[in-house]
């Protein structure tokens, strides 16, 4: 198991996974515990992510902790002063791919960065930095949900609205976890529908 004790040489930290696998959670444990061994944190999140609280990093199960919200990577960089030790994001797959080289820079600097994420978005393909940032990082942890349609380890995000948007923020009423044979089976629907003629147009 990796040390969650800070590291002089600096490290990233990536926890990943679905929607509701507990990756905010996860992030928050590792925080916690740096707080407990009184360690100086920083925690920031995007500023799109308001969908339980404008300022705090809030897990599905309502634990949370105060963030600050940046529009960018570079933003984020700048507000690390020299004192903070352990520095978390969270939903990291909405910044852009600079966000790679502000970890990578914070940790060369000695600070231990923790990073979550989805590593996928609701297609199924690899979504934002995450790639980039799990290639670099020390420690990767893939955290994983219950498939809500046969019980099994989930590591899709499935998309229960029919907008395209890349980004688009919801909770249960937008999105399920599901496994890999049940997400194909449903996207393999979903295309199905999509090329279906119908049968009555509306007048």
């Amino acid at each position: 198991m990796f040390s969650e004790n800070h590291r002089k040489s600096g490290c990233i930290e990536v926890v990943c996974g679905s929607m509701f696998s507990g990756k905010t959670e996860e992030l928050i444990r590792r925080l916690r515990r740096a707080q407990f061994a009184r360690q100086e944190i920083a925690i920031f999140k995007p500023v799109i992510d308001k969908r339980y609280s404008d300022v705090e990093v809030v897990s599905h199960d309502a634990h949370k902790l105060t963030s600050t919200p940046v529009a960018s990577p570079a933003e984020l960089l700048e507000r690390v002063g020299p004192e903070i030790q352990v520095v978390g994001v969270d939903e990291a797959q909405f910044f852009d791919e600079t966000l790679v080289d502000v970890c990578q820079t914070l940790a060369n600097r000695g600070v231990r960065v923790i990073v979550a994420g989805l590593d996928t978005d609701y297609l199924g393909l690899p979504f934002g930095p995450m790639p980039r940032l799990m290639a670099v990082a020390e420690d990767v942890q893939k955290v994983h949900a219950i498939c809500v349609r046969c019980g099994a380890l989930a590591n899709h995000s499935h998309r229960l609205s029919k907008s395209e948007d890349l980004v688009l923020l919801g909770e249960k009423d937008v999105y399920e976890p599901l496994c890999r044979e049940c997400f194909n089976d449903a996207r393999e629907r979903e295309e199905q529908e999509k090329n279906t003629p119908r049968l009555f147009e509306d007048q």
